[in-house]
């Protein structure tokens, strides 16, 4: 098959390899462009709902997702202080029929490698970090730190929150900082056997919360402990979590979270920020996908989850291209009519997530009137993002179209 268009994209995390891979299924040219020496994925596990797990299955990736992934039997919230469960909700099958795709809990390097593999060989270029880039018909530009330079047609952000390719689309923007702070890590479950290795938990408290989940068939929990702290303000998802101060955080909580907590042997701390909604992602040839165009808070699980949706619709409204020549000034205004249709469908969308992600923060027990812990302040985690797992992004899309006359 001739190739479409030529498409880099920026970017080698999930975000940027689904694009890959939804683009590379209709046809297109494209290369990826990270700046890291080698490509891996930092982190630890993540959550993938169904309006991300449909998606995936359409691309062929369910077996290895059924693999890869854990698929917990339930949800429970606990009180922090005794441990008596709250609230349980079924997930599994009960979920898998709500919502009409499962729900996962993976762990990010095992994602980030599956959608990797299924690119064609040499899609990823590595040790490429872009400088600087320049729209100018009838090509992109990108000029790299090493000196080196390509040619692309179009160009998509997915550098993340610190994107080169944000900045230079809508200017200089300021993290807006929740207060908070996130510690994260994982804890192999053999040294909590007390724990189950196929339930959502979180324990709630008056001011920390703590969500523990499993991933790699239950052989790992992955924690992240969320936590008020102004002054935390590194915003950094490598930088190094202070165990004492992690401890210290939930000294006073029930046994089960103790003892998992005693078990961590490493911890990642990051302030969580996100940044106001964007009204513009690109022009011209130019777009953005996931985190550079829409960082969120963690409260929803949605981050990669968007970042696939984004794909997805990307893909589609590219595919309006056809197989002519790609620097011609018609194919030109039908590769920017192209994003600019993705971005109308995805925006207003993805701005309801990022700004619903903010109040997630306020999921957590608050004292009633006599002074003990109550549900009646905590919003239903499943109903707050209910409308979220059963989008389907590839519904209602535009019509392509028709260029057969």
């Amino acid at each position: 098959m001739t190739p479409k268009v030529r498409i880099a994209v920026v970017g080698a995390g999930i975000g940027g390899l689904a694009a890959a891979l939804a683009l590379t299924r209709k046809g297109h040219e494209v290369r990826v462009y990270e700046q890291a020496p080698e490509l891996k994925e930092a982190g630890v596990g993540m959550h993938l709902g169904p309006n991300g797990s449909r998606i995936l299955q359409r691309w062929g990736l369910g077996e290895r997702l059924r693999a890869s992934g854990v698929r917990p039997v339930g949800m429970e919230v606990r009180e922090w202080s005794g441990g008596t469960t709250l609230v349980r909700q079924p997930m599994g099958e009960e979920w898998l029929a709500r919502f009409g795709a499962p729900y996962y809990t993976i762990h990010r390097a095992d994602l980030h490698t599956m959608l990797a593999e299924s690119l064609p060989p040499g899609t990823v270029r590595v040790g490429h970090r872009l400088e600087r880039f320049t729209d100018t018909a009838p090509v992109v530009r990108l000029e790299f730190a090493d000196g080196t330079t390509a040619e692309t047609d179009v160009l998509i952000g997915a550098d993340g929150a610190h994107s080169v390719v944000r900045r230079a689309v809508a200017g200089p923007d300021t993290a807006v900082f929740s207060g908070q702070s996130a510690f994260r890590g994982l804890v192999a479950r053999d040294q909590v056997p007390d724990l189950p290795g196929d339930t959502l938990l979180v324990w709630a408290g008056p001011d920390a919360r703590l969500l523990v989940y499993p991933v790699r068939g239950g052989e790992f929990l992955t924690f992240v402990a969320v936590v008020p702290d102004p002054h935390w303000r590194l915003e950094s998802w490598s930088a190094p979590g202070d165990l004492d101060a992690l401890a210290a955080v939930f000294s006073g909580w029930n046994p089960d979270v103790k003892s998992l907590v005693a078990a961590v042997r490493e911890a990642r701390r990051w302030a969580l920020y996100d940044r106001e909604p964007l009204t513009c992602w690109g022009s011209g040839a130019v777009t953005l996908l996931g985190d550079a165009a829409h960082p969120m808070l963690p409260h929803h699980g949605q981050g990669v989850s968007q970042a696939v949706e984004d794909a997805a619709v990307l893909a589609h409204c590219l595919d309006a291209l056809d197989d002519a020549a790609p620097a011609t000034d018609a194919t030109r205004r039908r590769i920017a009519d192209a994003l600019r249709s993705y971005e109308a469908v995805r925006r207003p969308h993805t701005t309801r997530v990022q700004l619903g992600s903010r109040g997630g923060g306020s999921q957590r027990l608050r004292p009633d009137e006599d002074g003990k812990a109550s549900t009646g302040t905590m919003s239903s985690l499943v109903q707050d993002v209910s409308w979220i797992q059963r989008h389907d992004a590839e519904a209602d899309l535009p019509p392509l179209p028709d260029r057969s006359h």
